[in-house]
C-alpha cells in the first residue's frame, strides 16, 4: 500500500487522462453513432443522467455529458446569478462549467482547472462545440491555483477534492481565491465513519475510496482556513459490484468566506 502523494497524483492523472482520450479520438462515424457504440454509449449516458436531468444536459456535446465521472451535481443548488465569476475545481470534460455557464451568462465568466491535459483538449474541444465566449479552461492543481487572490465568487467542484493528497491546500487556495462573501459548493466523497475506507493504495485513491474523510475531519479543515455557516448533507451511499456498503457516500458540501 502507498500514500505517495506524487504516486496518487499521477494515478489520477493517467486514470482520467486515458478516460477523456477515449472521447477525443472518436471518429465523425463513432460521434455520429454515439449512443449506439464508443465511450459515448449507453452505459456512460445512463450514468451521467443518475446526477443530471435530461433537460439540464439538452443541446450539451454528448462527449461532455458522458465523460463525467463526478458525484453529484453542484451547479443545481449553487444559486448562481448572472454576472457572477465562476471556478470549477477539477474541470473534466466540461459538464459543470457549461452548465454553470448558462447560468452566469454573458456577463460572467467560469473557469475550469484541471491538471490532466487530455482533459482540458476535450473540455475545449466541447467548448469549441457549444460556441461559449464566457468559459475559459486552465492547467494546474487545486493545491496550487494559477489565479490571483479574491478572483472568484464562487467556487464548484463535484467529486475532486476527496483525490487530493492535501486538502488543507485545497481549501486554503480555495478562500484565497473566493471575493469577500463568496462560496463554495462542491459535490464530493465523504467517509461515513473516523475508520475511513479500508484500502490505502493509489488505485484507491484514484477511485474516490481512500481520500476519502470523515465529516468532522472535513469540518475542521474548512474551518481552519475561514470558511463560516459550513453545511454538509449526505446525498448517496456507495456500494462496491457486490452490493456490499462501502462506507463512503456523496455528499454536497456548502461552505462561505466572510464578507
Amino acid at each position: 500500500m502507498t500514500t505517495n502523494s506524487e504516486e496518487i497524483k499521477e494515478l489520477v492523472r493517467e486514470r482520467y487522462g486515458a478516460r477523456a482520450r477515449g472521447f477525443i479520438e472518436l471518429t465523425p462515424a463513432q460521434d455520429a453513432a454515439a449512443g449506439d457504440s464508443g465511450c459515448c454509449g449507453p452505459a456512460d449516458m445512463e450514468r451521467a443522467l443518475r446526477i443530471y436531468t435530461e433537460g439540464q444536459v439538452a443541446g450539451l456535446p454528448a462527449e461532455s455529458v458522458a465523460a463525467s465521472a463526478g458525484c453529484g451535481n453542484p451547479t443545481a443548488l449553487a444559486g448562481l446569478k448572472p454576472g457572477e465569476r465562476v471556478l470549477d475545481l477539477g474541470s473534466g470534460g466540461g459538464i459543470d462549467c457549461f452548465l454553470a455557464a448558462q447560468q452566469v451568462g454573458e456577463t460572467g465568466h467560469v473557469i475550469g482547472l484541471d491538471m490532466t491535459q487530455d482533459m482540458l483538449d476535450l473540455a475545449r474541444q466541447n467548448q469549441a462545440k457549444l460556441g461559449l465566449t464566457n468559459v475559459e479552461f486552465i492547467s494546474g492543481d487545486i493545491e496550487n491555483i494559477p489565479l490571483p487572490d479574491a478572483t472568484v465568487d464562487v467556487v464548484i467542484s463535484n467529486c475532486v477534492v476527496c483525490l487530493s493528497p492535501d486538502k488543507d491546500a485545497v481549501f486554503r487556495e480555495t478562500f484565497r481565491l473566493l471575493t469577500p462573501g463568496g462560496r463554495l459548493h462542491i459535490s464530493d466523497m465523504m467517509a461515513l465513519s473516523t475508520t475511513g475506507p479500508a484500502r490505502a493504495d493509489a488505485e484507491a485513491w484514484a477511485s474516490c475510496i481512500a481520500g476519502a474523510e470523515d465529516r468532522e475531519t472535513y469540518l475542521r479543515r474548512l474551518q481552519a482556513v475561514g470558511f463560516v455557516d459550513i453545511q454538509m448533507e449526505e446525498e448517496k451511499m456507495r456500494f462496491d459490484d457486490d452490493g456490499v456498503p462501502m462506507n463512503v457516500a456523496s455528499v454536497k458540501v456548502v461552505a462561505h468566506k466572510p464578507s
